[in-house]
């Protein structure tokens, strides 16, 4: 069965929030095609009109908006800079509301999920936005049970992801789930994704998050991730950058916002919960991510994520 799959664009959308998903699920018609079978999905872009500009300043042709009673496998809503005004426009609104009865699943990637909250649709449910306006989505729809930190949450046949990229991370679930895990990971490395991403894991990057200070430490926070499984004391950072250690304490401080140790633990468990996630043994990710041993890890995951090295793995395999 070929799956039809709608994703809706609106003026002022977000161009990745559209071509992400569509490009893995037309990945994975060109995977199958090379294998001589029939193409798995129909994936379109449907709006209002015969294109729909994006906030990127690409026109993206769409087809029409068709009944809201025709069957649709899967029906997903992008996001974007224009998505206060799609909220706004109540015929739009109520076509959403009614296309969602007639599709097995629902999605949303970055800011759509404000759409999908406008309409009623996540009220009850657990839901993510992106980041940034988490906030705002909280204030306006205190109905939904709002998630900061996952990649993309699914809550029954409703999906909702994080910002931009997120969306490709969220297809690839999908795929996941209607061909497996292999067909998932096939279009994942067509496509050069670095990671196929759980829905679990955070928006947030260590990485990005420590790159302040106009990139003072950035040469030292990559040399850092390559040598986690190393003690790498305070001795150690300060002589990698150069300054006494005094000295380095407080410039690291005023530039990252955070002591050198606690910047460390943060790349340690970034790593070993991706490692986790990819169901690595508990003891050999322990020691390659510098903790030593599996007691030091499980205390540092009980103290920052409230469960267990094992129990957190669970969640995944």
């Amino acid at each position: 069965m070929t799956r039809r799959i709608e994703i809706l664009g609106f003026p002022d959308c977000q161009l990745l929030d559209v071509a992400g998903p569509l490009q893995v699920f037309s990945t994975v018609n060109d995977l199958a095609r090379s294998e001589g079978a029939k193409e798995p999905y129909a994936p379109v872009v449907v709006g209002n009109g015969n294109s729909v500009r994006t906030s990127a300043g690409l026109s993206l042709s769409v087809e029409p908006m068709g009944p809201p009673n025709q069957p649709v496998d899967t029906f997903i809503i992008a996001g974007g800079v224009g998505v206060n005004s799609a909220c706004e426009d109540a015929e739009l609104v109520t076509w959403l509301r009614d296309r969602t009865r007639s599709a097995r699943r629902t999605a949303s990637v970055c800011s759509g999920a404000f759409l999908l909250a406008t309409a009623g649709l996540l009220d009850g449910r657990r839901a993510v936005t992106h980041w940034q306006r988490c906030e705002e989505f909280s204030r306006r729809f205190p109905k939904v049970r709002l998630e900061m930190d996952p990649i993309f949450v699914r809550d029954g046949d409703i999906w909702t992801s994080a910002g931009v990229t997120a969306g490709i991370d969220l297809a690839l679930a999908m795929v996941e789930a209607d061909l497996g895990r292999d067909m998932a990971l096939s279009a994942g490395r067509q496509l050069v994704v670095f990671l196929k991403r759980p829905g679990g894991q955070s928006q947030f990057s260590t990485a990005l998050t420590l790159q302040g200070g106009a990139g003072r430490f950035d040469e030292l926070h990559s040399w850092m991730q390559q040598n986690l499984q190393h003690r790498l004391s305070i001795d150690d950072l300060a002589a990698r950058a150069g300054m006494s250690v005094r000295s380095f304490s407080r410039h690291y401080r005023r530039a990252t916002g955070r002591t050198p140790a606690s910047a460390l633990e943060d790349m340690r468990l970034e790593t070993a919960r991706r490692l986790l996630e990819q169901n690595g043994p508990v003891s050999r990710v322990a020691r390659y991510c510098g903790f030593g041993t599996e007691e030091t890890m499980r205390r540092v995951f009980r103290r920052r994520l409230g469960a267990s090295p094992q129990a957190y793995r669970e969640r995944f395999v």
